[in-house]
């Protein structure tokens, strides 16, 4: 299976299991993840959950041979990225959280990462900008300038640096990623459920606001990239293992 569910008492384990594609996103795993991210909304005796990847790999973004899947109904994008969720949902991020990968994780409410993890938006280099919301909510979690420089240059923020600037929450050694998700959770758990729902849906309501506007602008920008010769080069230079030869049209 690409995407496997595990309950620990009140905490839905959400594990994304593509390790021979490093976690990239397609059909298979939208299905799994908006599958599991319904359950999680719909049981009542589920009252957080965790997302995570492999021992070596969150994700290293859309699959960019398969195509991640169609939107599903309830949530959106990779049956996550455009969910309305109530719950605590935790990221457990070991190795790369690459493109759409690291647009999972702003879903969530929390970071726990490795000290190996790392976090980039890659896509400049494939011709691309990042179109499952990191184009605007990377500014949310990171300061604007260090968001800009992962926009722009399409590098990575390595774990010591996202826990300097508040994106991750907890570090761990590698291997236990998991392990500190999971002791989070149970923190989240001794609450009273329905009052960590409330006070997250006003956090989450001021800090987010309405995005369709947003999503219109980068939609737009994201079709007129399609239609460039660039987009044709970036992923033909990825797949050939090449670098890219730009020409700006």
């Amino acid at each position: 299976m690409s995407v496997e569910s595990v309950r620990h008492n009140h905490i839905l384990v959400v594990k994304m299991n593509r390790p021979e594609k490093r976690n990239a996103l397609n059909g298979a795993i939208t299905a799994g993840i908006d599958a599991a991210m319904n359950e999680l909304e719909d049981d009542p005796g589920l009252w957080c959950g965790i997302l995570t990847g492999t021992e070596k790999v969150f994700s290293a973004g859309a699959d960019l041979a398969e195509g991640p899947g169609e939107p599903t109904e309830r949530g959106g994008i990779v049956g996550l990225i455009n969910r309305r969720r109530s719950k605590p949902l935790v990221a457990a991020v070991e190795g790369l959280a690459l493109g759409g990968g690291l647009e999972l994780v702003l879903c969530c409410d929390l970071v726990v990462a490795a000290r190996t993890a790392a976090f980039g938006l890659p896509e400049v280099k494939r011709g691309l900008m990042p179109d499952f919301g990191g184009a605007f909510r990377i500014g949310r979690v990171l300061p604007a300038n260090v968001a800009r420089e992962l926009l722009l240059t399409g590098g990575t923020l390595g774990a010591d640096r996202a826990e300097r600037l508040g994106f991750a929450n907890v570090l761990t050694d590698p291997g236990q990623a998991l392990a500190g998700a999971l002791s989070l959770a149970e923190m989240i758990c001794a609450n009273a459920p329905l009052a960590v729902r409330e006070a997250l849906g006003v956090f989450n309501a001021e800090m987010n606001g309405d995005e369709t506007e947003i999503w219109k602008r980068s939609h737009a920008a994201h079709a007129r990239l399609l239609q460039t010769e660039d987009i044709k080069e970036g992923i033909g230079a990825f797949f050939e293992k090449r670098p890219p030869r730009w020409t700006a049209t």
